[in-house]
């Protein structure tokens, strides 16, 4: 009475992590580290902007989003990438970017290809919902590993012939998570080349692009855009939870050709939930401002320059170059979760429950993942408590 494809599927990251530890005492004051959940203030106009649209709330939404949402989306991705795009055809407002990051398998990937089961490519570790889109269309997802020697960022064209046949996506996520790696413009061309070769679409996850340490990552659309790439070939990814610490609001938006957006929005119209009017509203001119994500920004480039000096000569570091998570090695991850949280209250991820066995190798076995969301006076002295239990 079940469906098969979901039989096998592990515990999800969160709960398998309270089965590791909470039969355990915690060994200090409890830090959590796991989730990334942004702790900085939001903007402070939110509040009065919902008080000013609260009748919105006895309201439908409308289904594709406010013009002025779309637009002021539209806008924003001129200014961030240099790149047009006709808002009221080839932008969506999501009601979560994770919504769009499912969806979007829904909508466009086909049933089959060249007569063979599709291929849909994820990195390796990956955001889980890649995969439970694939298997949900009936693809083969297929796990390429995004590890230090690729600079964590998959290698599609080293696969072999026959996958990249029957490949009718690949997810990336620029800059990474958990690594923090971000996809050059070179990195770009190359996978936008492998997809015109063999007529696939990227999914371009883009949601900690304003998060960096110096220089702004390049986006898949602004790449293509440079190279004259066909418009239906990328489709971007973005959220406010991270840009501006609205995790709550579970807004964002999906962009792409208008052929691809098209289905987008017919899939949305039976099965979607637009994001409420007074929402919309606030990502409106959330979207508009810079002045509070130059703020933000400054605030995580001050807790990467906190993390390089704690691990400074600690073996394996690599700070991320965007993003707020920690990618750290260790021995054995769940050995090294299980030590921090017994003999500190450090609670921090192990990096194989973001991660796949493939033909044996986990590429995130020998590694946690730590999330830098609290201010920076409570996450340096927990990443000195973490150094000091797990590296000295």
């Amino acid at each position: 009475m079940f469906p098969e494809r979901f039989s096998n599927l592990p515990e999800y990251a969160f709960p398998r992590l309270r089965t590791l530890l909470d039969s355990r005492p915690a060994g200090g004051d409890v830090v959590h580290m796991t989730i990334g959940e942004p702790k900085h203030a939001f903007p402070a106009f939110v509040p009065e902007v919902i008080a000013e649209n609260m009748a919105g709330f006895g309201s439908y939404p409308p289904n594709d989003g406010s013009p002025q949402l779309q637009q002021a989306i539209g806008d924003w991705v001129t200014r961030r990438y240099g790149v047009t795009l006709d808002a009221t055809k080839q932008v969506m407002p999501l009601n979560g970017t994770r919504e769009g990051l499912y969806n979007i398998a829904m909508a466009v990937c086909p049933e089959e290809k060249n007569g063979q089961t599709p291929a849909i490519l994820l990195p390796n570790p990956f955001y889980q919902v890649y995969m439970i889109a694939a298997m949900s269309v009936g693809s083969q997802p297929v796990f390429v590993p995004a590890t230090r020697q690729n600079n964590y960022l998959p290698d599609y064209g080293a696969l072999p012939e026959e996958v990249l046949n029957r490949t009718t996506a690949a997810y990336v996520c620029s800059p990474s998570n958990p690594q923090g790696a971000v996809a050059d413009k070179a990195y770009w061309r190359e996978l936008l080349a492998l997809a015109e070769k063999y007529d696939f679409q990227i999914f371009a996850d883009e949601c900690y692009s304003e998060l960096y340490r110096d220089t702004p990552p390049p986006g898949a659309l602004e790449v293509a855009a440079e190279i004259g790439a066909d418009p239906e070939r990328v489709v971007i990814f973005q959220s406010l939870s991270k840009r501006s610490n609205l995790p709550g609001l579970r807004s964002g938006f999906v962009a792409g050709g208008v052929e691809t957006m098209k289905r987008v929005r017919q899939l949305r119209a039976y099965s979607g939930a637009p994001l409420p009017l007074p929402l919309q509203r606030v990502a409106e001119r959330v979207w508009s401002d810079e002045t509070h994500v130059e703020e933000n920004r400054a605030l995580y480039q001050a807790k990467y320059n906190a993390a390089d000096a704690v691990f400074d000569g600690v073996p394996g570091y690599k700070g991320p170059d965007a993003g707020f998570f920690l990618w750290l090695p260790v021995e054995d991850g769940e050995q090294a979760a299980v030590k921090l949280w017994t003999e500190t209250g450090v609670r921090v991820l192990p990096g194989a429950y973001l991660s796949r066995d493939v033909d044996g190798d986990n590429p995130g076995q020998g590694y946690i993942r730590v999330a830098m969301v609290a201010p920076i006076d409570e996450m340096t002295p927990a990443l000195i408590t973490l150094r000091d239990c797990l590296y000295m």
